[in-house]
């Protein structure tokens, strides 16, 4: 079959697909509190938040189809085979039933929801939600092959339109101006935007969203590798550019909100309250739509691809079977609350974060090197043990226990020898120099293996 070119219609149709793959209610609320707590130093804040929540996502598409791998076990198997099926299926676990999936019903709930129910029992209230939310995500992700209709050309434009409304009412009619900043952003108000960005957990989607449009590509006509990488990236493009018009957006409506509203604890009352200021009586249930279809988008995605995944790994449970148990786990999982879910999804996302960008960063450098497991592997221990430290640091952090002392021995000895270390990335340098070592002793191992040959045939 020859291989075919994709219209501008079809790219747009393909990233707005991505685009509400990736936006779900935590999209929403964290850019809102970045707002809130940047005040003045908004423009360093969400450009370290766009690195993390739009560029690396970004890099994650276009690293899934610039490697030629089929999935992500195939990708992170360069490293180990046994690492590969680790990485990959805590990672989809992780942005899949439990952490990720349960938030995009708590999420609309809490902050939309739950201020319409007068006096009803609020557990209550979240248990008949979520049930309802999850019989219709249920009903889309069976039909799989339908995802691009579905959601690429009905709910995202959707939701597109109703975001950008509420915010061009307030760039045009501000509420106040900025505040001053709070806490880390006033001393570091880029560093800690980037670590903000973890929380849209969707550098991590990314690597799992790909294989859902390169199936779309492929679905087009277009075979060749580097055809798929083209298309792939600029899908992805036109995805990132809404991700950052929309991030920008909604952390400027958090930004010019305080001097109205006071400071707000996460970015949902934020929103609500932004959206009654401008609609008044129609603003929750506004709100309400704007988080029903964000999250019902992305929990459909996520469910979608946590299915296909594990139905490859034990195809002797069928992918329909898959879908109805990681649906009701899911369920099960957000009547916990969004409290809890967050409490223990932060530790999980401090450990995979490191592995996952150092992953995309040796994907890209991969032909260099000749693809040499042993950089892969070397990079990657150095970078796990990190991982670990920061994941372990972040546990006991958010569950209130003091560190181990050999835990706390550690994070003050790397504090006073690693750059970056105090600011949530001391696993970056040590990366890099992993890298650079690793690289060289897998030249000198190749050049020795080939002067071994040399002397036998030699001999």
């Amino acid at each position: 079959m020859a291989n075919q070119k994709a219209s501008v219609s079809q790219y747009i149709a393909i990233g707005f697909m991505l685009f509400a793959l990736f936006f779900g209610a935590g999209n929403l609320i964290f850019p809102a509190q970045l707002g809130q707590q940047a005040g003045a130093e908004f423009w360093p804040a969400i450009i370290g938040f766009l690195v993390t929540g739009v560029g690396l996502p970004l890099l994650g598409v276009i690293a899934i189809g610039y490697s030629g791998s089929n999935n992500l076990q195939e990708l992170s198997s360069r490293v180990h085979p046994v690492y590969g099926i680790f990485f990959t299926s805590l990672l989809y676990l992780t942005i899949g039933p439990f952490f990720a999936i349960p938030r995009t019903a708590t999420v609309p709930y809490e902050t939309s929801i739950a201020p319409l129910l007068g006096g009803m029992n609020p557990q209550f209230g979240l248990f008949l939600f979520s049930l309802v939310f999850f019989v219709l995500t249920l009903w889309l992700a069976l039909n799989p092959n339908k995802i691009v209709d579905r959601i690429g050309k009905v709910l995202s434009p959707a939701l597109v339109f109703l975001l950008l409304v509420l915010i061009m009412l307030a760039l045009i009619n501000p509420i106040s101006s900025f505040s001053a900043p709070q806490g880390s952003y006033a001393t570091g108000a880029f560093t800690t935007g980037f670590l903000e960005g973890y929380n849209t957990m969707d550098a991590l989607a990314s690597l799992v969203f790909a294989i859902i449009v390169i199936q779309a590509v492929k679905s087009l006509g277009i075979k060749s590798e580097k055809g798929i990488l083209v298309a792939t990236s600029k899908s992805g493009i036109v995805a990132a550019i809404l991700l950052g018009v929309v991030y920008v957006g909604i952390a400027f409506m958090g930004g010019i909100s305080v001097n109205e509203f006071g400071y707000f604890e996460n970015g949902g009352p934020v929103l609500s309250s932004v959206t009654g200021y401008y609609l008044g009586a129609i603003g929750n249930a506004f709100l309400a739509i704007i988080m029903f279809l964000a999250c019902l988008t992305t929990s459909t995605g996520l469910i979608a691809s946590c299915a296909e995944y594990f139905n490859k790994l034990l195809p002797k449970f069928s992918y329909k079977t898959l879908v109805v148990f990681f649906t009701l786990i899911s369920f099960i999982i957000a009547n916990f609350g969004l409290t809890n879910i967050i409490t223990f999804s932060i530790p999980v996302l401090m450990f995979l974060y490191p592995l996952t960008i150092v992953l995309m960063l040796l994907t890209f450098i991969s032909p260099l090197f000749q693809h040499s497991r042993i950089v892969y592997a070397g990079t990657i221990a150095v970078t796990f043990f990190f991982a670990i430290v920061d994941g372990l640091t972040t546990l006991f952090s958010s569950i209130g226990v003091d560190n181990p002392v050999w835990l706390q021995s550690t994070i003050n000895f790397l504090t006073d020898v690693l750059p970056l270390y105090s600011e949530g990335l001391g696993w970056f340098i040590p990366a890099l120099v992993a890298i650079a070592i690793f690289w060289i002793t897998s030249k000198t191992f190749v050049s020795e293996k080939s002067s071994m040959t040399n002397e036998i045939v030699n001999k």
